[in-house]
């Protein structure tokens, strides 16, 4: 099983991004989900993260204008931001059960389930 990722594009400035992940089988419900994202020459950051009471964290960079939801039945996940920027252009990947200790403390590439990323590509 892996996750897929969908939505992304190409985003004017100021406008908005939609983006889902969805398993490609069936997978037991995930405790924690999330995003991140991956700049060119940047390491990979966390977006923002959602668990599975629906307990939500924003990175800050995405705080006030992100919205992340899911459908923990379906292991679905969603992202929405607003007011999108050119320094918001990355690599967007779809995070499973990749912490170590439920929702906090450190993640591994190496833990859960990572998808593949969309890229975003917000221009001027």
């Amino acid at each position: 099983v892996h996750v897929v990722e969908s939505g992304g594009g190409s985003v004017r400035s100021g406008g908005s991004l939609r983006l889902s992940c969805a398993p490609s089988g069936w997978k037991a419900n995930s405790y924690c989900m999330g995003w991140f994202r991956q700049a060119p020459g940047k390491e990979r950051e966390e977006v923002a993260h959602i668990d599975i009471d629906g307990n939500t964290r924003y990175s800050d960079f995405a705080a006030g204008r992100s919205i992340i939801s899911t459908d923990h039945t379906k292991n679905l996940l969603f992202l929405e931001m607003d007011n999108m920027k050119p320094e918001d252009t990355a690599m967007y990947y779809c995070a499973m059960d990749v912490w170590y200790d439920g929702c906090e403390g450190g993640w591994g590439l190496g833990r859960g389930l990572w998808g593949q990323g969309t890229q975003v590509t917000v221009s001027s």
